[in-house]
């Protein structure tokens, strides 16, 4: 594996790899690997000849600079997961290369990034956006790969690429999740001791699910009420928020059919976390 700090370095590297006749397959990510991102680095492998994986904590994305500054971080221990997995290229772009001082364009989904997460973190889909866009020029690749666990910038991703134009295929993974249920995420090293409180938004959308698939219930009301009295039972966690979105149009769903998605957040004392369950009724 060799990895690259360089804009211009990796092009070269890349392009010298698709002049040999391979396929890129490229996964982006903030470093702090646990299974989810391994999952999309095992695909990326076994679908394409060379795979790129980028490392780089994108500042642009996050509203609160605490966040920014707290967010886990484990460049060599990343490294070491990356040469089990036969990762070709690593890319660790500097800040100050990814965004250089006169920078002033940005790219912005509009309608889409208002919604769910953007409510609660302005500006983030822009900074996603933003970087997103910036990496697949840089990289160039045939496939790039998402997880579904952040299904909402997914859908954006998806939308900015199909807006512009983009030659690169967008993979939606499923999301990967620990033993007890729980999405994986970088951010889980936060919940110490909360665990059982952390687990209260999986439950609410598990329970959402069977009241649809198993019960019939379709009237999206009463399974929001059913649902956020489960998050209620924890005094410790906040519900931001918990919808029932269309999985086609991504909007809110007027009534339960076809393919929807319930999504939702919660605050604990120490760390927020997002999830979604994908329902398809037949």
């Amino acid at each position: 594996m060799v990895i690259i700090e360089s804009i211009d370095d990796v092009k070269k590297t890349i392009h010298q790899a698709r002049v040999d006749g391979n396929s890129i397959g490229f996964v982006p990510t903030m470093g702090s690997f646990h299974s989810g991102h391994l999952s999309l680095i095992k695909r990326s492998v076994s679908e394409c000849d060379v795979t790129v994986v980028s490392i780089f904590v994108n500042p642009l994305q996050f509203n609160n600079l605490l966040d920014y500054n707290v967010y886990p971080r484990d460049v060599d221990g990343d490294i070491q997961q990356l040469e089990k997995e036969r990762v070709d290229i690593l890319f660790i772009p500097r800040a100050d290369d990814m965004y250089k001082e006169q920078a002033k364009t940005y790219v912005e989904v509009e309608g889409l990034s208002d919604v769910l997460e953007g409510k609660f973190r302005p500006g983030h889909f822009k900074g996603v956006s933003t970087v997103v866009c910036k990496l697949l020029n840089i990289v160039q690749p045939e496939n790039v790969y998402f997880g579904w666990k952040d299904a909402q910038q997914l859908v954006i991703i998806k939308k900015m690429v199909r807006d512009l134009n983009m030659p690169v295929n967008i993979i939606g993974c499923p999301t990967i999740r620990e033993r007890d249920g729980l999405a994986a995420s970088s951010r889980n090293i936060f919940i110490g001791d909360k665990r059982i409180e952390a687990l209260s938004l999986y439950r609410a959308l598990k329970r959402i699910e069977e009241m649809v698939l198993k019960e019939k219930v379709r009237d999206i009301s009463v399974l929001l009420t059913e649902g956020g009295n489960i998050i209620k039972e924890y005094p410790l966690v906040e519900l931001q928020y918990l919808e029932i979105f269309d999985a086609e149009e991504f909007v809110p769903a007027q009534e339960v059919k076809g393919s929807v998605i319930a999504l939702g957040a919660i605050q604990l004392p120490s760390v927020r976390l997002i999830d979604n369950i994908a329902i398809k009724v037949l």
